[in-house]
């Protein structure tokens, strides 16, 4: 059977990332045993095992000649995996527009924390209640300005999503706030949109 160039492209480089793993997984974990743990180690082994039939399979036989069977491995469905992460993605991108309301307009802030405090949260990436105050904070920081700009006690509407590693793979706490372009006034109950507002307010209440 032969593959489009991207999905080969995709295969040869699922077959690599595995035997980086299975070669030096357990060295790893040795050196660095704070990643000898149930959160690490799961996704890890759905990914080594994604593909074989180890993990379980389908079968399909020719209904006419009753040859020809051929047996198709359940992928990991693991987001560590190259392959399978694109469902991963796509069914996370699916429950967050479940969550979004026709008619309202949204927007995309992205928050992040200064390099002189990745440090800390690094020591502390087990404790989840630091990264649930930095959520929260990041919630705080953006009704605080809109009720600011607008001169109006708004409620915002947000969908928070923190991310501990940039693109580079390096460990960088931040943010990504899908967030109303406006707000309800308690009182009256009454919508307010949020129109133009210079983005160095965040900015600089951010901070």
């Amino acid at each position: 059977m032969n593959l489009p160039l991207n999905k080969e492209v995709t295969k040869q480089d699922k077959a690599i990332f595995q035997d980086i793993f299975n070669d030096h997984w357990e060295g790893f974990k040795a050196k660095y045993a704070s990643y000898d743990n149930k959160q690490y180690e799961e996704p890890v082994q759905k990914m080594l095992g994604c593909g074989n039939e180890s993990g379980g399979y389908s079968e399909y036989i020719c209904m006419k000649c009753g040859r020809d069977l051929r047996r198709i491995p359940f992928s990991c469905k693991s987001y560590f995996c190259l392959s399978c992460a694109k469902k991963y993605v796509d069914d996370f991108v699916a429950q967050v527009s479940a969550m979004l309301h026709p008619g309202v307009v949204y927007r995309h802030i992205v928050l992040t924390i200064p390099e002189q405090l990745r440090a800390i949260f690094y020591k502390k990436r087990h404790d989840g209640s630091l990264l649930s105050l930095f959520m929260e904070s990041g919630y705080k920081c953006l009704e605080d300005v809109i009720s600011r700009v607008r001169r109006l006690p708004l409620k915002i509407g947000c969908i928070v999503v923190v991310q501990t590693h940039g693109r580079s793979g390096h460990y960088n706490p931040h943010l990504h706030i899908i967030m109303t372009d406006g707000g309800i006034h308690t009182d009256p109950g009454k919508w307010f949109d949020l129109g133009y507002f210079p983005y160095n307010v965040i900015h600089k209440k951010w901070q």
